[in-house]
């Protein structure tokens, strides 16, 4: 009877090691989409790498299937539904799409709040989402924020220096938020995904565009613009853009233990440097070609930094009597994006 119990114990035993193997054999394939070119510095810089770390840590178990350029279909302010639906497991996008989305990241970009630096952006992003920001992903699983760096001024005939540089002057803008900044500074923005760019201001449709330095080699804006116009060193930039790399909850949570264990290493902090690091190799390069073209960079002067800066108060102002109705205290909330953000200015 002992004897027959024993044996019962190890096939039982046996079992479950064959199945705690087989889970671990399991292979996963993740979709990961996002609104990119294929040759972006974002895919070959970040997603790629990181697709391999995940890759290697696993043994091959969990790889990364990649459709750039919204190939699974649909727009970019859809790729957050996309990902809450298991359209796709993992999404890049940015926050920005989806207006009143995500409320508590909306603070992240109000003006002059955030260093320019893509590392130290990046950094200071992470860790106001962590503190204030994780109501805003609730349907997902948040596997990194992290910024495109800080938006310069880039236009093609004349630098914008003051205040008065902007009136009548039309320049692409990002964001709503980067819109209502350029509106208060005397300009007039005309919204436009980054492909459109380069072809709209060699057409004269606008005078040149609210951008990131890793943008302007991207799209060729160097050959259409002359002067790059950037705020002063160790000041905040003149505003940012978040970006969030989101993966579908049940998919994250239906992963292998061992596997969920590679996938969480390889994000958050580690994925949030990866990212900032690469866009601060992407600002050096984008600097150098527009040099190497021919094109200025031109710094703000501290006073007319500091003209811009009060010009543009209204713009926070405005933002916090809009998210007051959810419950948020704007004004708290864009404070802190300041402190945070200082922590990690150069």
């Amino acid at each position: 009877m002992s004897t027959s119990r024993t044996h019962v114990t190890h096939l039982v035993c046996a079992a479950l090691t064959l199945a705690s193997s087989a889970l671990y054999a399991q292979e996963v394939t993740l979709k990961v989409s996002h609104f990119l070119p294929p040759n972006s510095n974002y895919q070959k810089a970040v997603l790629e790498p990181w697709c391999d770390k995940l890759a290697k840590d696993s043994g091959g178990k969990l790889k990364c299937q990649i459709y750039p350029a919204m190939q699974l279909g649909g727009t970019p302010p859809q790729l957050a539904d996309q990902v809450k639906n298991a359209v796709a497991d993992i999404v890049m996008t940015s926050p920005s799409y989806s207006s009143g989305r995500f409320p508590y990241t909306e603070a992240l970009e109000q003006p002059f709040t955030l260093p320019p630096g893509g590392l130290a952006g990046s950094k200071s992003m992470w860790e106001y989402s962590q503190k204030y920001a994780t109501k805003d992903y609730a349907d997902f699983k948040l596997l990194a924020m992290f910024t495109g760096s800080g938006v310069i001024m880039s236009t093609s005939s004349k630098p914008i220096l003051t205040i008065d540089g902007f009136k009548g002057v039309k320049l692409r803008s990002p964001s709503r938020s980067a819109a209502k900044l350029l509106t208060a500074l005397g300009g007039a923005p005309v919204n436009m995904p980054p492909a459109q760019i380069t072809e709209a201001v060699s057409k004269g449709v606008v005078d040149g565009a609210m951008a990131t330095w890793e943008l302007v080699p991207a799209v060729k804006l160097q050959e259409v613009t002359k002067y790059h116009m950037q705020a002063p060193a160790n000041q905040a930039a003149f505003t940012q853009n978040p970006l969030v790399m989101l993966m579908n909850k049940a998919k994250y949570d239906g992963l292998p233990p061992a596997l969920r264990a590679v996938l969480d290493k390889a994000s958050g902090p580690a994925l949030v440097n990866l990212a900032g690091s690469a866009w601060d190799k992407a600002i050096d390069d984008g600097r150098r070609i527009a040099n190497e073209a021919g094109n200025k960079t031109l710094t703000v002067k501290p006073e007319d930094y500091e003209a811009m800066r009060k010009a543009a108060a209204s713009v926070e102002v405005e933002w916090a009597k809009d998210v007051a109705p959810k419950g948020l205290d704007g004004a708290m909330l864009v404070k802190e994006v300041r402190a945070i953000g200082a922590k990690y200015m150069k």
